[in-house]
């Protein structure tokens, strides 16, 4: 089977230990180099497509569906733990200003975020422009937290 772009796969080398999906193909000295992202982790990596297996589709739900209850259990665990009478309270942690370069990682955060009713502002800005926007970006969001993810 020939792998493709969009396909969820893991790494022979790595024992299978991560699932990922492939970004891109290119080829580099006459080889066949996917560039992968974590399914359910913020991981980029790159791998030979001979290193690759296809995941089965079952396999890939239940990964999935293992993540969204690992999220809906620290979600609990956060409300609880600062006794939040519901979902729609806000827990005030102040104001949160999120950079990341990665626009699937940063949807997930913004919706993450958002079922915990967090004052939060998701930008999806590229990691190598980042630094010139920073200052601009603290000044207008004012926030009390800076969460900034890199590969």
């Amino acid at each position: 089977m020939r792998l493709k772009k969009g396909d969820i796969v893991s790494r022979l080398s790595y024992d299978q230990d991560i699932a990922f999906f492939i970004s891109d193909i290119i080829k580099i000295d006459n080889e066949l180099i996917a560039i992968l992202k974590g399914l359910t982790i913020r991981i980029e990596a790159d791998a030979p497509l001979y290193d690759l297996r296809l995941l089965e589709e079952d396999r890939v739900y239940k990964l999935l569906n293992e993540f969204d209850s690992n999220l809906e259990n620290v979600k609990k665990n956060i409300l609880i733990n600062k006794k939040v009478p519901n979902k729609r309270s806000r827990v005030d942690y102040g104001r949160i200003l999120h950079l990341d370069g990665d626009k699937k990682y940063s949807e997930k955060s913004q919706r993450f975020y958002k079922n915990l009713g967090l004052d939060v502002t998701v930008k999806n800005i590229a990691e190598s422009r980042q630094p010139q926007l920073i200052e601009y970006l603290l000044s207008k969001y004012t926030p009390d937290i800076l969460v900034i993810t890199r590969t």
